[in-house]
C-alpha cells in the first residue's frame, strides 16, 4: 500500500525498500526534499518577510492582552527539529502512526506540540484524506455540525486507489504520487511545523506551475496564479474574511484554501489535474514562490490555528477534480429559474416610487426585467427587518411587491449582518416586534470574553451580531424574516451583504463608549462624501467638469477619453481560550498577511465569544456560510420553494445554500476582465451562481464601458446591474446604445435558459462546473492556461468579449487546434480560425462574440419574452452543430423551476449520427410547450428530409452559405421520442 522507508528507528530511516518499482519514487522524493530544504532557506528572504513585524495588540472590551514577555518565540523556523514517526498501524482503509517531536523545541511562533496523530484515509479511487493534528486534540476543528463531511468509508481503496500516500519516518515526511505514472513527480510533497499558534507545510511543485483557485481574490495574474516564473514575484493569499472594495492581490470577502493543479508532460503532450485542499478555517497565508536558481516552485501554508487536515482529489481532468471537492464539501444549491433572469439594483433608489420607477422605465423601454432589488434605503434608520415609514412604508411596499408578483417578475431586499443595538427605551422601530429585544429574549447575540454583549457599529450605528452557534439563532432568524415578510416586504429571495462580519470598530466599540450617543456615518453620495470617479482612459480620464455628468462616449461629436491604458492597481483555543498560558488571540505571534494589518480591524474582535467557547480568531472565516445555511433554512420553510440567496463572503459549503456576487467592485474596464477570472474561481469553489456587479459598483460609469457590461453578464451566471449611491446612474435604458445591447443580450440569454438550467442542474446533481476556462474542455492545449479573457458556457458555448474601450475588432483563441469546428451564433457561419492562436473577430459597439462548439445539440426557447415565466410558455426549439464527423450529441433537464427537488423532471437526450437526429425522452414531469423547430448546422444539401418516419407535410428550407437544415412546423411533444433523417 505504502511506498516508505523503516518506521521503527531514525537509526535505519535512510534505508530505501528493496523493491524496483518503488524505487524511482524513493529517488525522485530525495531529490525534492533537498530542494526543499535549500529552497526554504532562502524562503524568506526571497518575500522580505524576516522583518514582517507582529501586530499591536488588540484594544477593546474587556480583552485579555496575553504578550510574549512569559515566553520569547523565535520567529525563526529553520531551526524546527521536525517529527519522528512511530507505531504506524495500517487499517482497511489507510493507516494510522504517532508523530513525536523529533529535537528541542525551537517555539518559533508558538509552543510546538510535542505529540502529534496522523490519519491517513482512503476514502475512495479518488480521494485521499491525510489529517495530522495534535494527539490531546486541543487544537480547534470544523464541527460536523457547521460542514457535515462524507461518512468514512467502509471498503478499503488503499490497493486501487490512483493516489498513493508515502512517507518517510524520519525526519517524518510524506508525499502523494500517483499509482497510474508512479515515476512522475509527486503531486504533493512536504515537511511540517506544528505549534499551538502556528503550523506550517511546504510542498514542492513543478518549475511554474500551473496553479489555480486559493481565493477569494482579485489576482493581477489572472485566473492563474503567480507562482514566481515568468517574471512573476509569487503569490501570498491570506485567508482571512475581509471587507473591502475589491483591492488586488490581497484578502477580500470570502477564504476557500483549494486549489487545482493542471500539470502538462511536454513528452506525452498530455496533461492531468488533481487538487489539494486544506480543511481548515484557520487564519493563513499560502505561498505561492520559486526561489532563485531552484529548479522547482513551492507551495507553503502558514496557519496560525487549526490542524493540517488535507484531502486530495486525483481528476484527472479539471472537471473531475471539481466534481470530487463538491462530492466532499456538498454540492450547489438548486436554483429556482427566476434567479437566472435580469435583476436591477441601486444604492439610492430613495423610496417605494422611485423604485416602482425603474420597473416602469426598463418596461417601457422593452428590456427584458425579472427581479428588482433595494440596498439599505429601504430600511427605517437602517436597520435590518425593517421598512421607513417615509419613504417605503409598509403598506406601498405591500403592493409593489404584489403587482411585481402579478407580472411574474420578483422582488429582493438586502439583509446587513448587524442588527442595531437598542440602548434606552425610547430607541424602538416603527414594527411591531423589536429583532434587538427578541434576540436578547432568545440570547442569540455574540458575546465578549467575560459574557457580556459584544457592540460594534456599522451603518445604523451600535450594533450587536447573531452568534450563528446559538441554540435559539435559527429560530430567531427565521421568526425575523417571517415578520419582514408578513409586514409587507414580500420578498423572493435575500441578499446577504456585511457578513465577514463588517464593523466599522477595531474590535468591540463597548468600552467606555456612550452608546446612548450613536456615532455619526457618513454615506457614499452624501455631500462631503461625492463620487467623482470615472473609468480610465489614455489620455485623461473623463473629466464631468468639462463633459457634465452624462457618462457618454462622445459629447458634441467628439470621444470623451481614448483607449488603452491599464487602470492603476489599486491548550484548547476554543472554550476557555481566554485562560490558556501562552496563547496570544488578540495578536498570534505570526501576523498572516491581512490587508487591514491587525485581525480585528473593520471586523469582530478574534476574542470574540461564541456559544460552546469558541473564539472569533478561529471561526471568523464561517461567518458568512453560517449566515447563509440559517437563512437558506429560514426562506425555505418562509416561502416553500427553492430559496435564492446571494451572499458577499463565502466559505467551503457556500455553494450549498447561497450564490456570491464579486463585491464592491469599480467601474472600471479592467474589473471589466476580472469579471471573468472572479467567475472561473467560484466555479472550483462550488458556487455556480456568481457574478459582478454590471457596469461596476464604485464610482461612475459610461456608456461605452456598460455597454460592453451589459453584454458581457448577459453570458455570466448572475446577472444583475448595481451601482453605489451618489454615483452615476447605470440603468441600461439611460443610454440608447446600452439598451439596444441589452434587448440583443438578454433575449439571447433568455433563449439559452434551457442550457442554462440544464447546467444548474448537473451542478447540483454532479458538482459538474457551469463555466469553464477553455483549457478544461481542452486540457492539452498549453496556449490556453492562462486564457481568461474568454470563458466557457458548458462545453458547447464559447464567448469572446470587449474588454478594452474603443476597438470595433477583439481578438481570441478558438480552441481544438483545427480539430473543432467554431460556428458564430448569430450568422451560423464556420469561422476559419488561427490554429493555436488568436483570430480577430468583429465586435463593433453593441456585439458579443459567441460561438458553437461543433457536435453539440442545445435546446432553446423559440420565443425569448419579457420575463422568464412568459419566456417559459412559448415553443421549444433546437439548435444542432454538427461536428466534422457529422455527429452530435446533447441534452437538457426540465421541471416547474421552483419545488424543492426531489421533484418531478424529464431528461431529454439529443444525439446525431449518419444523418439521423433523435431525441430520448425519460421522467415524470409533464413538459406542455412544444419543440416547433430544429435546425441542423454542417450538413450538405438533402434531398429528403423524413420526420417521425414521414416524408409528406414536411416543411423544411436549406441556406447553402451556412450549410443549414431548418424543418419547422414540428410540433413534437418532449415527453415522448422523436426522429428526424435527412438525406
Amino acid at each position: 500500500m505504502n511506498v516508505k522507508r523503516n518506521i521503527h528507528s531514525p537509526e535505519t530511516s535512510s534505508l530505501a525498500p528493496q523493491t524496483a518499482a518503488t524505487r524511482p519514487v524513493q529517488s525522485s522524493n530525495r531529490m525534492l526534499k533537498s530542494v526543499i530544504v535549500v529552497s526554504l532557506l532562502s524562503l524568506y528572504g526571497v518575500l522580505g518577510l524576516q522583518s514582517h513585524s507582529v501586530w499591536p495588540k488588540s484594544v477593546g472590551q474587556d480583552l485579555r492582552v496575553e504578550t510574549d514577555a512569559a515566553l520569547s518565540f523565535s520567529k525563526n523556523v529553520s531551526s524546527c527539529p521536525g517529527y519522528t514517526l512511530t507505531t504506524l498501524t495500517e487499517t482497511s482503509t489507510g493507516l494510522t502512526a504517532n508523530l513525536n517531536l523529533a529535537g528541542d523545541a525551537c517555539n518559533a511562533f508558538g509552543l510546538d506540540i510535542a505529540n502529534l496523530s496522523l490519519h491517513v484515509n482512503y476514502d475512495s479511487n479518488e480521494r485521499l484524506h491525510v489529517h495530522i493534528y495534535d494527539t490531546a486534540n486541543s487544537q480547534f476543528t470544523i464541527p460536523s455540525s457547521i460542514i457535515p463531511l462524507p461518512s468514512p468509508p467502509t471498503e478499503g481503496y488503499a490497493d486501487r486507489s490512483d493516489l498513493v500516500f508515502n512517507y518517510e519516518s524520519f525526519p517524518f515526511a510524506f508525499w502523494i504520487t500517483r499509482r497510474s505514472d508512479p515515476d512522475a513527480m509527486p503531486l504533493f510533497d512536504t515537511r511540517i511545523i506544528f505549534e499551538d499558534q502556528y503550523l506550517q507545510l511546504t510542498s514542492a511543485l513543478p518549475y511554474g506551475a500551473n496553479i489555480y483557485g486559493l481565493g477569494e481574490v482579485v489576482a493581477s495574474s489572472g485566473f492563474r496564479r503567480d507562482v514566481g516564473t515568468d517574471g512573476g514575484v509569487g503569490t501570498i493569499q491570506t485567508m482571512w474574511a475581509r471587507d473591502d472594495a475589491d483591492p488586488i492581490d490581497q484578502n477580500i470577502y470570502g477564504s476557500h484554501p483549494i486549489y487545482l493543479e493542471h500539470r502538462y508532460n511536454t513528452t506525452t503532450q498530455k496533461a492531468q489535474s488533481h487538487g489539494v485542499f486544506l480543511f481548515s478555517s484557520s487564519g493563513s497565508d499560502t505561498l505561492l514562490l520559486t526561489p532563485p536558481s531552484s529548479p522547482v516552485s513551492l507551495i507553503q501554508y502558514r496557519l496560525i490555528g487549526g490542524t493540517l487536515d488535507f484531502y486530495f482529489f486525483s481528476g484527472p481532468t479539471p472537471q473531475r477534480v471539481i466534481e470530487q471537492y463538491g462530492e466532499l464539501i456538498g454540492l450547489p444549491t438548486w436554483q429556482p429559474i427566476f434567479g437566472f433572469g435580469f435583476h436591477l439594483c441601486r444604492w439610492g433608489y430613495s423610496n417605494v416610487s422611485e423604485t416602482r420607477e425603474q420597473v416602469q422605465r426598463m418596461r417601457d423601454a422593452d428590456i427584458p426585467l425579472e427581479v428588482m432589488w433595494n440596498d439599505i434605503d429601504l430600511y427605517h434608520a437602517v436597520r435590518d427587518f425593517t421598512t421607513d415609514p417615509v419613504s417605503f412604508p409598509a403598506a406601498e411596499m405591500r403592493a409593489f411587491t404584489q403587482e411585481l408578483a402579478a407580472n411574474h417578475q420578483h422582488y429582493i431586499p438586502i439583509v446587513d449582518a448587524a442588527v442595531a443595538k437598542q440602548v434606552n427605551a425610547t430607541d424602538i422601530t416603527f414594527l411591531q416586534y423589536d429583532p434587538y429585544t427578541r434576540g436578547v429574549e432568545l440570547d442569540v447575540w455574540l458575546k465578549n470574553p467575560d459574557g457580556s454583549q459584544y457592540v460594534g457599529q456599522v451603518w445604523p450605528g451600535y450594533t450587536v451580531f447573531p452568534d450563528w452557534f446559538a441554540n435559539n439563532t435559527q429560530a430567531f432568524w427565521t421568526e425575523a424574516l417571517r415578520n419582514w415578510s408578513q409586514g409587507g416586504v414580500g420578498f423572493s429571495g435575500i441578499w446577504l451583504d456585511m457578513n465577514e462580519a463588517s464593523s466599522f470598530c477595531d474590535s468591540s466599540c463597548g468600552t467606555g463608549a456612550d452608546l446612548a450617543t450613536p456615532p455619526p456615518t457618513t454615506l457614499p453620495g452624501d455631500p462631503d462624501d461625492p463620487v467623482t470617479e470615472y473609468p480610465e482612459g489614455c489620455v485623461l480620464p473623463y473629466n464631468a467638469t468639462i463633459w457634465g455628468p452624462s457618462g457618454n462616449i462622445t459629447i458634441n461629436g467628439t470621444l470623451t477619453y481614448g483607449a488603452g491604458e491599464s487602470a492603476s492597481t489599486l491548550a484548547k483555543r476554543g472554550v476557555g481560550a481566554g485562560e490558556q498560558p501562552y496563547v496570544n488571540v488578540n495578536s498570534p505571534p505570526y501576523a498572516i498577511h491581512n490587508g487591514f494589518g491587525p485581525l480585528n480591524v473593520h471586523t469582530l474582535a478574534t476574542n470574540a465569544t461564541h456559544a460552546g467557547g469558541y473564539v472569533d480568531l478561529d471561526v471568523h472565516n464561517m461567518f458568512g456560510l453560517m449566515e447563509e445555511k440559517t437563512t437558506h433554512i429560514a426562506v425555505k420553510e418562509i416561502l416553500g420553494i427553492r430559496p435564492f440567496l446571494i451572499s458577499r463572503s463565502t466559505f467551503p459549503s457556500s455553494g450549498k445554500w447561497s450564490g456570491h456576487w464579486l463585491g464592491d467592485n469599480w467601474s472600471l474596464w479592467t474589473y471589466l476582465h476580472y469579471n471573468i477570472q472572479g467567475v472561473l474561481q467560484f466555479q472550483l469553489f462550488q458556487i455556480p451562481m456568481v457574478g459582478a456587479d454590471t457596469c461596476g459598483f464604485s464610482g461612475n460609469t459610461d456608456e461605452e464601458l456598460c455597454n460592453r457590461w451589459m453584454q458581457l453578464s448577459a453570458f455570466m451566471p448572475f446577472f444583475r446591474n448595481h451601482n453605489q449611491r451618489g454615483a452615476l446612474s447605470q440603468e441600461p435604458y439611460r443610454w440608447d446604445s446600452v439598451a439596444n445591447a441589452s434587448r440583443t443580450a438578454i433575449a439571447t440569454r433568455y433563449s439559452l435558459l434551457p442550457y442554462w438550467y440544464t447546467l444548474f442542474a448537473n451542478a447540483s446533481s454532479y458538482g459538474t462546473p457551469v463555466i469553464h476556462a477553455l483549457f478544461y474542455e481542452f486540457p492539452d492545449e498549453p496556449e490556453l492556461f492562462a486564457i481568461d479573457r474568454q470563458y466557457m458556457i458548458g462545453r458547447d458555448i464559447l464567448v469572446t468579449p470587449v474588454l478594452t474601450p474603443n476597438v470595433s475588432t477583439v481578438d481570441g483563441i478558438l480552441p481544438g487546434r483545427g480539430k473543432t469546428i467554431w460556428r458564430d451564433w448569430y450568422t451560423h457561419c464556420v469561422v476559419n480560425a488561427t490554429i493555436g492562436g488568436n483570430t480577430t473577430l468583429d465586435a463593433p459597439l453593441g456585439h458579443i462574440n459567441v460561438h458553437v462548439r461543433g457536435g453539440s445539440a442545445i435546446l432553446l426557447h423559440a420565443q425569448p419574452a419579457y420575463t422568464i415565466w412568459e419566456t417559459r410558455q412559448g415553443p421549444y426549439e433546437l439548435l444542432v452543430s454538427l461536428s466534422a464527423d457529422g455527429s452530435a450529441f446533447g441534452s437538457a433537464y426540465i421541471d416547474d423551476g421552483e419545488s424543492i427537488p426531489p421533484t418531478p423532471n424529464r431528461t431529454l437526450t439529443f444525439s446525431v449520427t449518419d444523418g439521423s437526429f433523435s431525441i430520448t425522452s425519460s421522467g415524470d414531469f409533464n413538459v406542455a410547450q412544444k419543440l416547433e423547430a430544429v435546425t441542423v448546422l454542417g450538413i450538405s444539401k438533402p434531398t429528403t428530409v423524413v420526420v417521425q418516419g414521414e416524408q409528406d407535410g414536411v416543411t423544411w428550407e436549406f441556406i447553402e452559405g451556412q450549410q443549414e437544415l431548418r424543418v419547422q412546423g414540428l410540433g413534437w411533444d418532449l415527453n415522448n421520442a422523436a426522429s428526424l433523417f435527412w438525406g
